[in-house]
């Protein structure tokens, strides 16, 4: 009797039909635009209450609009809740939800990746 020892890409890739559509468009979707994942990545290493103009020097040179968008977008899919205080002037927090969180890994992963590989890559 011949045992064939699966590979885990052979392994990932039956758990996904032909019909099924690629689970990485969705993820692609959720983190897409130029400064979603530092956003993102940002709150998750913060791990606390962040307000809106402390993230945007985290992240510079992104604009008021683009974080903005970007957040509300977060917000919309539950990834990041959004505080306000009523206070003069008014006050708002930014913090990654536990849906968020359970991201950190995966992002982990990508920046662990960059440090490693980011100076072979070819760059124009």
């Amino acid at each position: 009797m011949t045992v064939l020892k699966k590979t885990r890409l052979q392994v990932i890739s039956a758990e996904i039909r032909p019909t099924e559509r690629c689970p990485m468009v969705d993820f692609v979707n959720l983190i897409s635009g130029k400064w979603a994942i530092p956003i993102l990545y940002r709150l998750i290493v913060i791990d606390a209450p962040v307000r809106f103009s402390d993230l945007q020097r985290a992240v510079a040179p992104i604009t008021q609009k683009e974080l903005t968008r970007q957040l509300r977008l977060f917000e919309q899919r539950g990834l990041v809740c959004r505080t306000v205080y009523a206070e003069v002037p008014p006050r708002v927090e930014y913090e990654v939800t536990e849906l968020g969180k359970t991201l950190r890994a995966t992002l982990d992963s990508l920046a662990g990746w960059m440090r490693v590989h980011g100076d072979r890559l070819v760059r124009e």
